[in-house]
């Protein structure tokens, strides 16, 4: 198979998984149970994992800027548990799908998509070495409604990609906050939002720029360079191809099946402004 199937067949169901970080029963899930701000993405995303300190968290979630993350969990774990935040999260998560398409839990083709992601993401689970937050999260129960099946799964298949991808980043030396800086060379996303979503200051951003382009990745404004870009190509290459034997195991006809089914959810999510930015207008 090549990597850009599995590559594809990622993006394609990403924005179901990923409204689960701008919708607003969310929020107020997690605010039920006394977590506010950034407290529940930071505690949601984390909770898999048990009640970690802030430190695994800096680690596993790899280009928030520390102090951020400090401020955000200090204190989450006397005030709430795991379990709670998990379920909480579940919770917004049917609220927020059920929102999107009001017949999601009852579709047939989100069913048959949801056996198909399943399918996939327990090749994952088979595979969790050297992947920490994905390994969280393979521990948990799977949710029996279909709906939340195909969230749970796609859940799994993204932060095994995403660990996969932070392997490949630390294998080559880049730190979190330069890997944003070649995000934003990309176009695909500006430079003030990466900033004000990871806390990152000016300053900060400015010495990382000025560490890429020492070793030639880009220029002073931060702009990719030829040398650059073939860099970034081959990060997001074998990104693909690290993340690439849960999409084996379906093969390319069982890809395309479920990215066919699964689509409309998406579209219905990206157009319902369910998901914060429009990254996957075009999925």
């Amino acid at each position: 198979m090549e990597p850009l199937v599995g590559r594809k067949t990622w993006r394609t169901l990403e924005p179901i998984h990923g409204m689960i970080y701008f919708v607003p029963e969310a929020n107020a899930g997690y605010k039920s149970i006394g977590l506010h701000g950034r407290s529940g993405y930071f505690a949601s995303r984390a909770a898999p994992m048990g009640a970690v300190d802030a430190a695994v968290v800096v680690a596993t979630f790899f280009n928030f800027e520390p102090g951020l993350v400090h401020d955000a969990m200090r204190g989450v774990w006397e005030r709430t548990t795991p379990a709670a935040v998990l379920e909480a999260r579940l919770h917004a998560v049917d609220t927020a799908l059920r929102r999107a398409d009001p017949d999601a839990a009852t579709g047939t083709a989100i069913a048959e998509a949801a056996a198909l992601a399943r399918r996939a993401a327990e090749v994952a689970c088979e595979h969790p070495e050297g992947r920490p937050l994905f390994a969280g999260h393979a521990a948990l129960a799977w949710p029996d409604e279909p709906h939340l099946v195909l969230w749970h799964a796609q859940t799994l298949l993204r932060e095994f990609r995403g660990d996969g991808h932070i392997a490949e980043l630390v294998t080559r030396e880049i730190t979190g906050l330069e890997a944003l800086v070649l995000h934003a060379a990309t176009g695909e996303v500006p430079k003030a939002a990466l900033t004000a979503t990871r806390q990152w200051t000016d300053e900060q951003w400015a010495v990382a720029v000025d560490a890429l382009a020492a070793r030639g990745w880009v220029d002073a404004d931060g702009e990719f360079t030829a040398a650059g870009r073939t860099i970034r190509d081959e990060i997001e290459a074998r990104t693909d191809a690290l993340g690439l034997a849960p999409y084996r195991a379906l093969g390319d006809g069982g890809c395309e099946r479920l990215r066919a089914l699964a689509r409309p959810l998406s579209k219905a999510i990206v157009a319902g402004g369910l998901i914060g930015f429009d990254a996957f207008k075009d999925t």
